[in-house]
């Protein structure tokens, strides 16, 4: 279904939306498109993470947010941190967004490109962010989860938003088998914030 949000190149009419939203103490404006995930509001698991997840303000440190969609996660934390930001998703139409949304917010300490999953990814992060493509199936989510591990730097976080309805229970689940613990930091309206510790050995 080359429509869906999870395809690398929709092929629905566009149909490009502006938003104007706050999102940690900021504003923001985001241009959206048909075809990319929630396009007429930042969703509120998005928000959720955003309100949950804070990084410190003073430390320089690099976050990859993955499936970024037009931007909203990635682009908040690279604009209210000092942290270098990657952004990837599958979607090239939303790569086009996000990079036209960087340059709409002056956020510089950005790279975003197209890349399946982690297949153009080198190197590790002090955090990894996501809310990941439910409606691709669990067998994506599950490998998004599984090989977050190889790209997080010792006592680096992976961090994700997932519905309960919508496998919050089996994220969990894995999560804990991959990293030998997680955390839910917030529940709220059925959505779950988890996060693992990659862990010293």
């Amino acid at each position: 279904m080359g429509q869906m949000y999870y395809a690398e190149n929709p092929d629905v009419a566009h149909d490009i939306h502006q938003l104007k939203v706050t999102l940690k103490g900021l504003p923001f404006h985001f241009y959206t498109d048909a075809g990319v995930f929630s396009k007429t509001a930042v969703d509120f698991g998005t928000q959720l993470l955003l309100e949950t997840l804070n990084f410190n303000l003073d430390e320089a440190g690099s976050l990859l947010d993955v499936g970024c969609g037009y931007g909203p996660i990635g682009l908040t934390y690279a604009k209210t941190t000092e942290c270098q930001v990657t952004m990837i998703d599958i979607n090239q139409r939303a790569i086009a967004l996000a990079q036209k949304n960087a340059v709409l917010n002056q956020i510089k300490n950005v790279e975003i490109m197209q890349s399946n999953l982690y297949e153009k990814i080198t190197g590790q992060f002090d955090g990894i962010i996501s809310n990941p493509p439910i409606r691709a199936g669990k067998k994506v989510v599950h490998q998004i989860l599984a090989e977050s591990i190889q790209y997080l730097r010792p006592n680096g976080t992976l961090t994700i938003v997932i519905q309960k309805k919508q496998g919050a229970p089996s994220a969990k689940e894995k999560m804990l088998s991959v990293f030998g613990n997680v955390t839910v930091l917030a529940k709220k309206k059925g959505y779950y914030i988890l996060q693992s510790v990659k862990q010293l050995n």
